[in-house]
């Protein structure tokens, strides 16, 4: 009963708002006393919302990330992957309420991440996913209030050599593909390096994909299409290729593992990180050391920014070449 009486008097113990809402309580000597504020309280919440607070929010943060997936986050490319790690991620944190999750809650476990080992790269990942989520469930009007996340700042990374292939090691490697008893990956190699394609992008290609001397890219990481132009010879082992099922349009079945093998057996040490980037790498600054134009190099590779691109232009044979000729020492003859 919302109404009790008690050695004091009749008690009102009240919830009008219903469950997580705020409760009333007060003591009066008469029941109709107590029977006659129990309405008057109730009225005045169900009609005027000043009287009655919001109601806490007690949901957890892996049911808002599940939220942000249904409505959001399956549309996106890679949004499966997404929701996978920022569930591994809350799970980590112990799954805080929603409302209790703040910036504290993120850095103790960034800062735990971080002293077990994990790379500055991945937490400034997993930090760029969740703020990413919250973001979005502010649009959904799903999270109300501030992102606790934007006032954290990311770590900063050093960038590392990008390693490229040198001929020999590229002739060493597609010997060793070649003889892979995965047929696949060496025309994903070759594809890879005669575009500048990602791995995922050539080993994910259709045969509606091949286009009068052309190989248009798809399902990009920008979303955006772009198409870029092979040789006669690629195109045509391309075509005679034989694929995993003649009646799929898919030309390649998985074959990552028959790259990385190949790449052991080759001695090729590479960077960690870049597996399969560095075929990537390889086209991008054999193109550059072969005089290619930087803006040409951009739209082949799909940057959105020339800044990415950038950083394959000390590649080029004239690059700062003018540090020779306009520097002040230049002009005296006798220096």
């Amino acid at each position: 009963m919302s109404i009790k009486k008690g050695a004091s008097g009749w008690t009102v113990d009240i919830q009008p708002g219903g469950r997580g809402a705020k409760r009333f309580r007060k003591t009066f000597k008469t029941q109709a006393e107590a029977k006659h504020w129990e309405a008057w309280v109730t009225t005045n919440v169900i009609q005027n919302s000043q009287w009655q607070p919001e109601k806490k929010d007690t949901r957890k943060m892996l049911e808002l990330a599940s939220l942000w997936y249904e409505n959001h986050g399956k549309e996106l490319r890679a949004g499966k992957n997404t929701y996978s790690r920022v569930k591994l991620a809350l799970e980590a944190m112990g799954n805080p309420i929603a409302s209790q999750f703040k910036e504290t809650t993120f850095t103790e476990y960034r800062a735990k991440r971080l002293e077990s080992g994990i790379t500055l790269n991945t937490v400034n990942r997993e930090h760029a996913y969740l703020r990413a989520m919250i973001n979005e469930l502010k649009m959904l009007k799903v999270w109300k209030g501030d992102n606790p996340l934007d006032g954290i700042k990311q770590f900063k990374i050093q960038e590392n050599e990008l390693r490229y292939l040198r001929e020999n090691e590229i002739k060493i490697l597609l010997r060793q593909l070649s003889n892979s008893s995965n047929r696949h990956a060496l025309m994903v190699t070759k594809i890879c390096l005669a575009t500048g394609a990602r791995w995922s992008e050539a080993e994910q290609l259709r045969t509606t994909q091949l286009m009068s001397g052309k190989i248009q890219f798809a399902r990009t990481k920008t979303n955006k299409a772009r198409a870029v132009p092979v040789s006669k010879k690629i195109m045509d082992e391309i075509i005679k290729h034989e694929r995993p099922s003649q009646s799929s349009p898919d030309l390649f079945e998985y074959c990552l593992g028959a790259f990385r093998e190949a790449i052991e057996k080759s001695a090729i040490d590479l960077p960690r990180g870049q597996m399969t980037h560095v075929l990537r790498h390889t086209f991008a600054s054999h193109f550059m050391i072969n005089g290619g134009n930087i803006i040409v190099l951009q739209r082949i590779l799909g940057h959105v920014n020339l800044t990415t691109t950038m950083r394959y232009a000390h590649f080029s044979p004239t690059h700062l070449e003018e540090a020779k000729n306009l520097n002040p020492l230049s002009a005296l003859t006798d220096c």
